[in-house]
């Protein structure tokens, strides 16, 4: 599995509330692609990260520590006269977690180039994982289509999915407007799309969750993915649609929930696990990272994974598409 985009050091509060009364952070690597392939390096997937780290102390932080998490750095460069990013937050449980990034004057890793893709590896990579962020600035917007476009020329018998996160983050944007653009041509190149009500608004216009898989689905996707918070998940194919409840958990730091939940996905993808199981597996990952203050250091393994869906069964429906169509 290879993952393309973002990475920051991200450094968190160990206490909740506002960030002038916090008195301890901790250090850990962040940004949602990487996060992404940290996960599903805890299910055991060889995994590497294409990323653009600062030619600084946090660059070598990052390029240091992807292999104990058991990602590859191979594809992990630098940027000469940028910093690598940080990212603070703050914590107010159970559902307010502002993020602040520190990417200015820009962010290495929106300064990959096409020229530098590994192309025959995401060619052949079995899962290639990218985000909407990737899109919202040159060079990197380019780059990220190049390599779009290759899974799909390639069509390379190893390639299983291309899945395309809708992580809209609107402080990198000029407008939705614009993010709605990129996505519609990355759309045409993905096979799973995973996102929350308010990105598949901005890549469909749609934010009832069903109305929004539909739309998802017609744009060419074969499984879409919609988070709902509060009211659990939904995944749609053309012939299946799966619903899960959220588990009942105290929320610690809801940041990282949804990287863990991708890690934990793609796992069930590259097991060709049943749609039902693979989400039910996701939304536990999701929701045991929530209950850790980190991000990438609170991802789940498997076992840890099977454990809390044993001992914290979800409420989950399966219907078949015809079953959906006469109710």
């Amino acid at each position: 599995m290879i993952t393309m985009g973002r990475v920051s050091v991200d450094v968190y509060p160990q206490q909740t509330g506002p960030l002038e009364d916090v008195t301890s952070f901790s250090k850990s690597v962040g940004g949602s692609a990487t996060n992404v392939a940290i996960a599903a390096a805890r299910h055991g997937a060889d995994t590497a990260v294409i990323t653009r780290t600062g030619n600084d102390p946090f660059g070598r932080y990052i390029a240091r520590t992807l292999p104990e998490f058991g990602v590859s750095n191979a594809f992990v460069e630098t940027v000469d006269g940028l910093n690598t990013p940080v990212a603070f937050c703050e914590v107010f449980p159970p559902d307010d977690f502002p993020l602040y990034f520190y990417r200015a004057p820009k962010a290495p890793d929106l300064m990959i180039t096409a020229a530098s893709l590994p192309l025959r590896e995401i060619e052949r990579a079995r899962i290639f994982w990218t985000t909407v962020t990737g899109l919202s600035e040159e060079p990197s917007r380019h780059a990220h289509h190049v390599a779009l476009r290759a899974r799909t020329d390639a069509a390379a018998p190893t390639a299983r999915h291309t899945v395309l996160d809708l992580d809209y983050r609107p402080v990198f944007w000029s407008s939705p407007e614009a993010a709605s653009r990129e996505v519609a041509v990355a759309l045409e190149h993905a096979t799973v799309a995973v996102g929350n009500r308010e990105e598949c608004e901005v890549a469909v216009g749609e934010t009832d969750p069903v109305r929004a898989a539909d739309a998802l689905l017609e744009r060419g996707v074969e499984i879409a993915i919609v988070k709902q918070g509060p009211k659990g998940v939904l995944a749609k194919t053309r012939d299946e649609l799966v619903e899960f409840r959220p588990h009942t958990i105290d929320v610690v730091n809801g940041l990282g929930s949804g990287d863990g939940f991708g890690g934990a996905l793609t796992h069930g993808l590259l097991q060709g696990w049943a749609l039902d199981r693979t989400l039910a597996f996701a939304n536990a990952a999701g929701a045991i990272v929530a209950t850790r203050f980190e991000c990438s250091t609170a991802m789940p393994t498997s076992d840890e994974i099977e454990r809390f869906i044993r001992a914290n069964p979800a409420p989950g429906t399966t219907h078949t598409i015809e079953e959906t169509a006469d109710a």
